[in-house]
C-alpha cells in the first residue's frame, strides 16, 4: 500500500487539511509535541479500518464540530483506490471504497459497513493489527515486545503469525475427543447391560415350548364342551319359539281388550255430547232475536264511526292552519323589533358623533405644534447621518487599542509562568539525578526477584505435571480395582465360567483364579495408596511454592511503575538541559513587556487616529439626548393627525345616518300594518273560519257514539251462541251414525278375544309337559367361560414370550452394531487426541515459530548490524535447560521458552542494562524485521514504512545512524515516513511535511 493523497476534514485537530505524497519517497513529519503529526498517521488507519488511538468513535471529531471526513487515495498491485469514511456525531457511520478508472473513479462498495470493510481488505490484504505491527512503528510501542516476558512474547509472535486459530482448532479438538471418550463409556455400559439380558435367553425359550403343549390340551376340552353346548342349546330354541308364539298371542288377546276399553270409552263420550246438542237445539227461536237486535246495534255503530273520523280530520286540519298562522304573525313583529333597534341605535351614534366635531378647535392648535417638533427633527436626523460613522470607527480603534493591551499582558503573564516553570526545573535537576540512581537500584533489586520467581514457577509447573501423571496412574488403578472386583462377583455365582477363556471352573481352579484375583486386587489398592500419597505431597508442596510465588509477585507489584518512573524522569532531566539560556532569553523579553505596558508604548498609530477622531466629534456638536427628546415631542402631539382622521370619518358618518333614519321610520310603520292584516284577512285565517263551519255541520255527538258501543258489546254474546246454533244442527245427525258403527265394532272384538283366551290354555298345557335344559346349558357356559379365560391367560402368556424372544433376537443384533460402533469411537478417539496435540502450543504452533525465529533473527542481525557499526548481535533462543536438582547432564529436562540474548563486545547483557539509544536500536531493528516477515506472510509487498518518533533516545551519532539506516533500506520500500519534533533533524530528511497548531487547527506545509 502506498499513499497518494490524504484529505482530511473535521479529523481530530485538523479542521481542513490535504497532504499530497506523490513524488515523497523518504520524508520527514516533523513539528512541535501535540501539533498533530501522529494524527495524520491515525487518519490513514482509522480511514482504511476505522481504528484509532480514539477511546469512542466519536472522538476523533474535531472539537465544536458535527461530522468527521477522511479522503485517502492508496497504490497497490499497480492500481489506484480511494476510501471515503465519514461520520456524524452521537449518529451512524459511512464507508465508501473506489477503483481508480480513464473515466475517474468507479465505486465497489458493497451492502453494508461491514460488506465494505471485507472488500477493502480483500484488496489491501492487510488487517489493522498486521499493519500496526509491520508497516506502523507507533509512538510508545517501539519496546513492547522486549519488555515482556519470554512466554509473553512467544503468545505475542504467535498472535502477530496468527496461529490463534490452532487454538480454536486444538480446543475443538479436544471437545470431540471427550465427546468420543464418554461416547466409547457409553457404549461400554450399554454391552455390558445387553450381554447380561441375553444370558436369559435359553430358559425363555424352554417355557415357550412347555406352554405351547398345556395350550393345545386346553383346546381340545374346550372343543368337546362346545359340541355338548350347541345341543343343549338347539332343545332350548325349540322351547323358546313356543314361549314366542304363546307370548304374541297373549300379545294379541290384550290388544283386543284395549280395543274394546277404546270403544266402550268413545260410545260414552258421543252420548254425552248428543245430550248437549239436543239442548242447545232446543234454544233455537231465542237465539235467533238474540242476533237480529245484534245486528241493528253493529249497523249504527259503524255510522258513527264514520262521522268520527271525518270530524277529527276537520279538527286536525284546523290546529295545523292555526299554528301556521302564529307562526307568521310571530315573524312580523320579530322584524319589528329589529328595527325599532336600527332606529335607537342611530340616534345614539348621531350624539356621539356630534360630541366630536365639537372639538375642532383644540385639534387646529395641536397641529401646528407637531409641525414645528419634526422640523427640529429632521434638522438633528441629517446631524445624526454626519455622526454615526465616526462614533463607530472610534469604538473600533478603542477595540484594537484594548486588544494590543490585552495580548501584551496575556503574553507577560505566559513568560512569567514559563520563568517560575523553569527556575523550578533548574532547582529540580540534582534531585532528579539523585531519584534516577535511586530507581535503577530498586529496579536491578526486583530484577533478581524477578529470576527467582521464575525459578519458583517452573518448580511449580513440574509439580503440577507430575500430579497430572498421578491423576492419570490413579484413574487406572481405580479402573483396574473396579475390573477385578466385578470379576470377583462373577466367580461368587454359581456355574461361574472363566474370566478369560469363558470355561466352566473345578473347585481346583477355580480357587487358583480367586486367590489370583485377590491378590492383584491387594496389589492394585497398595499402589493406589502410594499413588494418593505422593499426591498429597506434590499437592503440599505447591501449594508452598503458590504462597511464595504469592509473596515475591507482591513484592514485583512496583516493578513496571519503576520503569515506567525511570522512563519519566530520564526524559525531565533531558528536558532542563537548556534551562538557563532559556530564562536570560526570557527575563530580558519580560522587562520589555512592563516598560511598554507602564508608559502606554503600544499601538501608536491607533491611539494618534483616535485623538484627532474625538476632536472632530466635539465640533460637530451632537448630542444624543436633545435628538431623543426631539422624537418625543413629535410623538406627544401625533394624536392631532389621529384626532383629525376621526372627526373626518365622523362628519361622513353624521350624513349617512341622516339618510338611513327616514327609511327606517318607513319599515316599521309597514310593519305594523302587515300584523294587523295578517290576523284577520290572512288566507290562514279564511280556512280556520271555513273548518269551524263545517265542525258544527257534522252534528257528531260523542256521549250518543259511546252508548252504541256499549249496547254493541253487551250483545256481541248472541254472535257466539247463533254460531254455536249452526254448528250444532250439522253435527248431530253424524254423530248419531257414529255410536250406531261403534256398537257393532264392540260386538266384534268381544268375539275375536274369547277365541285367543281358548288358544292360549292350549299352549300353556304343551309347555307344562317339554323339560327346560337352561340349567345344564349355564353350567356348560360358565366351564367354558373359565377355560376360556385360563387359555386367553397361556396365550398371553406365550405372546409374551414370543415377544421377549423378538427383543432378545434385536438386542443380539444391537449388542453386535454397538460393538462396532465401540471400536470406531475409540478409534475416533485415539485420531482427536493426536489432532489436539499436533495444534497445541508444543505441535505445529512451536513448530512454525520454529521455522520463522532463524528468518527473523537473520533480518534482525542484518538490520542491527548497520545501525551499530557491527557492534551488537541479537540471538532467538525458543528452549533452554530446566533448573531441577534431580537433572543430569544425560537427562536435561527441557523448557519451552523465547529469551532474546543481546551481545555487544562485552558480552552477553540483559535488555535494561542497555542505554536508551542502544535499547531502541534494538527495537527498531526487530520491529523492522517482525514488520518484512508479517507483510511476507500476509500476501502483501511491504512499500510503506513509518517511524513514529523513533530519535527521541538517540544521540548524534545514533541518529546518524538510524537515519543511515532508513536510507540504506529506502530502496526495499515506495514510501517511508519518518516522525519526529526535534528540530535539528528535520534537516537530514529532503522532502519535510511540517505541522503547526493554530487556532485554526493543526496546518500542513510541504516542503521538497
Amino acid at each position: 500500500m502506498i499513499p497518494r493523497q490524504l484529505t482530511l476534514k473535521n479529523f481530530l485537530s485538523y479542521r481542513d487539511a490535504i497532504l499530497d505524497f506523490r513524488g515523497l519517497h523518504t520524508a520527514c513529519i516533523c513539528g512541535s509535541n501535540g501539533a498533530g503529526k501522529s494524527s495524520l498517521l491515525e487518519a490513514i488507519t482509522w480511514a482504511m479500518w476505522g481504528e484509532s488511538r480514539a477511546v469512542s468513535e466519536d472522538d476523533v471529531i474535531h472539537t465544536g464540530s458535527k461530522d468527521v471526513r477522511v479522503d485517502f487515495i492508496f497504490e497497490t498491485n499497480q492500481q489506484n483506490y480511494r476510501v471515503i469514511r465519514t461520520r456524524q456525531r452521537g449518529g451512524n457511520s459511512g464507508l465508501e471504497f473506489q477503483i481508480e478508472t480513464p473515466n475517474g473513479f468507479r465505486p465497489l462498495t458493497g451492502k453494508g459497513l461491514r460488506a465494505t470493510q471485507d472488500i477493502i481488505l480483500e484488496h489491501i490484504k492487510l488487517d489493522y493489527d498486521t499493519f500496526i505491527n509491520s508497516a506502523y512503528l507507533r509512538q510508545g510501542r517501539a519496546d513492547e515486545f522486549m519488555l515482556k516476558r519470554p512466554n509473553e512474547r512467544k503468545e505475542i509472535l504467535a498472535e502477530l503469525l496468527k496461529l490463534n486459530q490452532y487454538d480454536e482448532l486444538e480446543e475443538r479438538a479436544k471437545d470431540l475427543s471427550r465427546q468420543f471418550k464418554a461416547r466409547a463409556e457409553e457404549l461400554e455400559r450399554c454391552l455390558e447391560s445387553l450381554k447380561n439380558q441375553l444370558l436369559s435367553r435359553e430358559g425363555i425359550i424352554q417355557k415357550q415350548v412347555e406352554l405351547e403343549a398345556d395350550i393345545n390340551q386346553l383346546q381340545q376340552v374346550q372343543a368337546f364342551d362346545t359340541i355338548q353346548l350347541q345341543s343343549l342349546q338347539v332343545v332350548q330354541h325349540q322351547r323358546q319359539n313356543k314361549e314366542q308364539h304363546l307370548n304374541f298371542v297373549r300379545q294379541q288377546y290384550q290388544n283386543l281388550t284395549q280395543d274394546c276399553d277404546r270403544l266402550q270409552q268413545d260410545r260414552a263420550a258421543i252420548s254425552g255430547q248428543l245430550s248437549v246438542l239436543e239442548k242447545l237445539l232446543s234454544r233455537e227461536a231465542e237465539i235467533k232475536a238474540g242476533y237480529v237486535e245484534y245486528q241493528e246495534l253493529q249497523s249504527q255503530e259503524e255510522a258513527m264511526g264514520t262521522r268520527f273520523e271525518k270530524y277529527t280530520r276537520a279538527q286536525q286540519a284546523r290546529q295545523k292552519n292555526q299554528q301556521q298562522l302564529t307562526k307568521q304573525i310571530h315573524e312580523l313583529e320579530r322584524q319589528l323589533q329589529h328595527s325599532e333597534a336600527q332606529l335607537a341605535a342611530l340616534q345614539q351614534q348621531e350624539q356621539d358623533l356630534q360630541q366630536t366635531l365639537g372639538k375642532s378647535d383644540e385639534v387646529e392648535a395641536a397641529l401646528a405644534q407637531l409641525a414645528a417638533a419634526r422640523n427640529r427633527l429632521e434638522q438633528l436626523n441629517g446631524l445624526q447621518l454626519q455622526v454615526s460613522p465616526l462614533l463607530q470607527k472610534r469604538a473600533s480603534l478603542q477595540t484594537q487599542i484594548e486588544r494590543s493591551h490585552a495580548g501584551l499582558v496575556a503574553r507577560l503573564e505566559q513568560i512569567g509562568a514559563t520563568e517560575n516553570q523553569l527556575q523550578r526545573a533548574s532547582r529540580r535537576q540534582p534531585q532528579l539525578q539523585q531519584a534516577v540512581m535511586e530507581v535503577a537500584i530498586q529496579i536491578e533489586e526486583l530484577e533478581k526477584k524477578r529470576v527467582y520467581l521464575q525459578r519458583v514457577q517452573e518448580k511449580g509447573q513440574e509439580r503440577r505435571h507430575l500430579i497430572e501423571r498421578l491423576q492419570a496412574h490413579q484413574r487406572d488403578y481405580e479402573r483396574l480395582l473396579g475390573e477385578l472386583q466385578q470379576k470377583l462377583q462373577m466367580l461368587q455365582t454359581p456355574n461361574a465360567l472363566c474370566p478369560l477363556c469363558e470355561r466352566p471352573l473345578d473347585e481346583h481352579h477355580w480357587n487358583r483364579v480367586v486367590d489370583k484375583t485377590k491378590i492383584e486386587y491387594k496389589d492394585a489398592e497398595d499402589e493406589l495408596w502410594i499413588v494418593r500419597e505422593r499426591m498429597a505431597v506434590s499437592d503440599r508442596e505447591i501449594q508452598v511454592l503458590r504462597q511464595e510465588y504469592r509473596d515475591i509477585s507482591q513484592q514485583l507489584s512496583p516493578y513496571d511503575t519503576l520503569r515506567e518512573q525511570r522512563g519519566q524522569l530520564a526524559a525531565q532531566l533531558q528536558a532542563t538541559s537548556d534551562v538557563e539560556q532559556q530564562l536570560q532569553q526570557i527575563v530580558v523579553e519580560k522587562q520589555q513587556l512592563q516598560q511598554a505596558l507602564e508608559m502606554g508604548d503600544y499601538a501608536h498609530d491607533l491611539q494618534a487616529e483616535l485623538q484627532q477622531l474625538e476632536q472632530y466629534l466635539q465640533q460637530l456638536n451632537y448630542s444624543e439626548q436633545d435628538h431623543a427628546l426631539a422624537r418625543n415631542e413629535v410623538e406627544r402631539w401625533r394624536w392631532a393627525e389621529i384626532r383629525l382622521s376621526q372627526m373626518k370619518d365622523a362628519a361622513k358618518r353624521q350624513a349617512q345616518i341622516q339618510l338611513r333614519k327616514p327609511e327606517i321610520q318607513g319599515q316599521i310603520q309597514q310593519l305594523q300594518a302587515r300584523v294587523q292584516q295578517e290576523a284577520t284577512e290572512s288566507e290562514c285565517a279564511k280556512q280556520i273560519a271555513a273548518l269551524e263551519k263545517y265542525i258544527v255541520e257534522l252534528g257528531y255527538d260523542t256521549d250518543r257514539h259511546n252508548q252504541i258501543r256499549l249496547a254493541v258489546r253487551k250483545t256481541q254474546s248472541w254472535q257466539l251462541q247463533y254460531q254455536h246454533l249452526q254448528a250444532a244442527q250439522q253435527q248431530y245427525p253424524q254423530l248419531h251414525a257414529r255410536l250406531q258403527e261403534l256398537e257393532v265394532a264392540l260386538q266384534g272384538r268381544l268375539g275375536e278375544r274369547q277365541k285367543l283366551y281358548t288358544e292360549i290354555e292350549s299352549f300353556v298345557e304343551q309347555l307344562q309337559e317339554t323339560a327346560n335344559p337352561t340349567t345344564q346349558i349355564q353350567a356348560l357356559e360358565q366351564q367354558l367361560a373359565s377355560r376360556r379365560r385360563q387359555l386367553d391367560e397361556q396365550l398371553a402368556n406365550l405372546g409374551r414370550l414370543q415377544q421377549l424372544a423378538h427383543q432378545l433376537e434385536a438386542l443380539q443384533l444391537q449388542y453386535e452394531q454397538q460393538q462396532q460402533q465401540l471400536q470406531e469411537t475409540k478409534q475416533q478417539y485415539r485420531i482427536y487426541q493426536e489432532l489436539a496435540q499436533a495444534f497445541g502450543k508444543n505441535g505445529i504452533q512451536a513448530l512454525m515459530i520454529e521455522n520463522v525465529l532463524p528468518q527473523l533473527e537473520a533480518e534482525t542481525n542484518q538490520l542491527l548490524s548497520r545501525l551499530s557499526a557491527n557492534q551488537l548481535h541479537v540471538q532467538f533462543v525458543t528452549q533452554k535447560a530446566g533448573r531441577s536438582g534431580k537433572s543430569t547432564k544425560k537427562n536435561v529436562k527441557l523448557i519451552d521458552t523465547l529469551d532474546i540474548l543481546i551481545a555487544d563486545a562485552q558480552g552477553t547483557r540483559a535488555y535494561e542494562t542497555y542505554s536508551g539509544g542502544e535499547a531502541f536500536r534494538i527495537n527498531f531493528s526487530i520491529r523492522l524485521a517482525l514488520a518484512k516477515l508479517l507483510a511476507q506472510r500476509a500476501g502483501a509487498s511491504l512499500q510503506l514504512l513509518i517511524v513514529d518518533e523513533g530519535f527521541g533516545t538517540q544521540d548524534s551519532e545514533g541518529c546518524d545512524r538510524l537515519i543511515a539506516a532508513i536510507n540504506a533500506i529506502a530502496s526495499d520500500f515506495a514510501c517511508i515516513l519518518t516522525v519526529t519534533h526535534m528540530p535539528h533533524l528535520k534537516e537530514a530528511f529532503q522532502a519535510r511535511i511540517e505541522v503547526s497548531k493554530t487556532q485554526q487547527g493543526s496546518q500542513i506545509h510541504l516542503l521538497i
